[in-house]
């Protein structure tokens, strides 16, 4: 196991003794697949992201594995061993497996990963990396992305291998490459976000060699799919310290090819100060978000925070009165929210709840000190839908004023629409809006055929319970045939 002769003993002999704990409470699996492969006649390690994470503490179920067997080697292994395999990877050299086994005294189920030793490059016009196999675990050491991801474990010896001073990196908090940066990015230019993600994912520093290379090669990431350009913001924004890796994507160039809506939020300010800085407020606000949830991070809720007002560059008007105004900046920002997500790849459901949040985040302000009547509460209700607790949270978190009795009377106004949707939704059950009549009613009453004019009596009728509330059945048909008469 690892060699405390560097710089920082102390720190170092902490990661030891943490390491020493994971890697036995994963032995029973790991340990057991080493001696199958042993048997086969290949070598097999714990490397990367596993070992990183037993260093520092964090090693859970998922573990990836290196070795020199090639594809079908490793699922003639895995097969006979593991309780279900699948073969989605081995295009790029990897098999993945599950295996239940007893840990201690309770029953665990591990998701591995074994990967042929490999190299991967993209040339100047593919979207597509290379994959060629390698022969050595040095060999395919060098070629990870950071050297923190460059250790590994040779089982079932418990050799610990690190040939590009990733442990004391680690120690020291700080990414750095394997080899150059620039020969790193070249080889996979998504490494520059991953350098990004990682530094929110662990709270780490990026050595300053490594920025300047994502900042003179930032273009390079336009050969990137959209998929795996998506899945490293996902990474990223569902992280504990997501504005260190926004910041970073930002500063260097790479958000105005992923994200250019984030970075056009740097709106320059008037001389006189009369708006905030619209990119600090907007990280402000998915921090205060986060600071809402209440069963982990949220996808949703974090995009919309931090997508909430990119409409405002293409909205802002400087009034006659010195005032700074961005009218309909909701709408246009839900619009260009959807246009981004879409371009992402991102799936239709999420496009849609992001862009409805960033359309809907403005609205409370129409409320004031209560003016509401029930029926815009009950349209607010309808509006948002499953999506109401969401907007609550990020209405919430767009308050970032320093006024604290502005703040203060913004939220006590907000607790007064909470406690009248409650209200009313124990006495109307708001959850499940719907017309007093359903279709089949209105036929019957109307005489008619199912056609147009059935979802027109519908709308009608809907118009009437959000603006009067629950209806009497006889009551409700009055009404329908007031305005079934209207329409002749």
């Amino acid at each position: 196991m690892p060699n405390a002769n560097e710089d920082n003993p102390s720190a170092l002999n902490q990661v030891q003794s943490r390491a020493v704990s994971e890697l036995l409470r994963v032995s029973p699996v790991a340990d057991e697949l080493a001696r199958r492969f042993q048997e086969a006649g290949f070598s097999l390690a714990l490397v990367g992201g596993s070992v990183r994470d037993a260093l520092l503490g964090r090693l859970g179920n998922d573990l990836d594995f290196t070795t020199d067997a090639r594809p079908e080697d490793v699922l003639k292994i895995m097969r006979p061993w593991a309780d279900a395999v699948w073969e989605v990877g081995i295009a790029f050299g990897t098999v993945g497996g599950q295996k239940d086994a007893r840990v201690g005294d309770v029953s665990q189920s591990f998701q591995i990963e074994v990967t042929t030793y490999r190299s991967e490059a993209y040339d100047r016009t593919s979207r597509k990396p290379e994959v060629s196999y390698g022969d050595s675990i040095e060999q395919d050491l060098v070629r990870r992305d950071f050297t923190v991801n460059a250790m590994a474990v040779a089982l079932p010896e418990k050799e610990f291998i690190d040939p590009h001073g990733g442990l004391g990196d680690l120690a020291a908090r700080v990414l750095r490459t394997p080899s150059t940066p620039e020969a790193s990015f070249s080889d996979d230019p998504l490494r520059m976000m991953r350098a990004a993600r990682f530094a929110a994912q662990l709270d780490f520093e990026v050595a300053p060699d490594v920025v300047a290379a994502m900042k003179a090669m930032s273009e390079r990431i336009e050969i990137v799919s959209s998929e795996r350009v998506r899945d490293e913001l996902n990474k990223l924004v569902l992280s504990a310290h997501p504005r260190k890796g926004l910041t970073l994507l930002v500063d260097t160039g790479l958000a105005d090819r992923v994200l250019p809506e984030l970075p056009a939020l740097r709106l320059e300010r008037d001389e006189h100060h009369r708006h905030k800085d619209v990119y600090d407020h907007t990280l402000i606000v998915l921090e205060q978000a986060m600071a809402l949830e209440e069963d982990g991070p949220d996808l949703t809720l974090r995009l919309a925070a931090l997508l909430h007002d990119i409409g405002k560059p293409r909205t802002r008007r400087f009034e006659d009165d010195g005032r700074v105004s961005f009218h309909h900046h909701e709408v246009v920002g839900a619009k260009m929210t959807k246009k981004r997500m879409t371009e992402l790849k991102y799936s239709n459901e999420l496009v849609k709840d992001v862009s409805r949040l960033v359309e809907l985040h403005l609205r409370f302000h129409g409320y004031g000190t209560g003016e509401w009547t029930d029926s815009a509460v009950r349209r607010y209700v309808r509006d948002a839908g499953p999506l109401l607790d969401r907007l609550h949270k990020l209405t919430r978190s767009d308050c970032t004023t320093r006024n604290k009795r502005k703040a203060t009377a913004l939220s006590r106004a907000y607790d007064g629409l909470e406690e009248r949707i409650a209200q009313l939704q124990e006495q109307e059950e708001l959850d499940a809006i719907r017309p007093d009549l359903d279709g089949n009613q209105i036929m019957e009453i109307l005489g008619v055929a199912p056609g147009p004019v059935i979802g027109q009596a519908y709308k009608f009728l809907m118009e009437l319970r959000l603006e009067n509330g629950p209806m009497e059945y006889d009551a409700a048909v009055s009404a329908l045939k007031e305005w079934w008469a209207a329409q002749s």
